[in-house]
């Protein structure tokens, strides 16, 4: 068997209407729609994926993100191109969030280029381009 991709990444979030805003300009940038955007959810989908936010429950609204608590560490979107990640860039530098670090190469395959970031939660967010075959590329 070999999986086809991610079906969808659902995040939880304590400040829903920053998270809103900024998920679905963002989300809109990567070429994705929304097709669920009501109260406390928003769902949109596209790249062979999708991807949504619901509101946490209010017992967590003060709560924060927290990167190395159990569970989710980071999400990273695949880009196309490195021009792509170079635009999305500028859209978190507009935004004015949290940069963790500006778009840069990596060791972790050849070529490999990202903006690491922060959505209105502290959630770590990452988006990436990786030349050809990558590390399946490597024998």
């Amino acid at each position: 068997m070999e999986i086809n991709g991610i079906a969808h990444v659902m995040l939880t979030v304590s400040r829903f209407e920053k998270c809103r805003d900024f998920y679905r300009d963002m989300l809109a940038l990567l070429g994705m729609k929304p097709v669920i955007d009501m109260d406390g959810y928003l769902y949109c989908v596209g790249g062979r994926t999708a991807f949504g936010i619901q509101q946490a429950g209010e017992e967590f609204a003060d709560e924060r993100f927290v990167q190395n608590r159990v569970g989710l560490h980071h999400v990273c979107f695949r880009a196309r191109s490195r021009e792509d990640v170079d635009e999305l860039y500028e859209f978190v530098k507009e935004r004015g969030v949290a940069i963790v670090h500006p778009p840069e190469e990596g060791a972790w395959a050849p070529g490999y280029y990202s903006v690491l970031f922060e959505d209105p939660d502290g959630i770590r967010l990452e988006i990436n381009h990786v030349p050809g075959k990558g590390l399946l590329g490597k024998s």
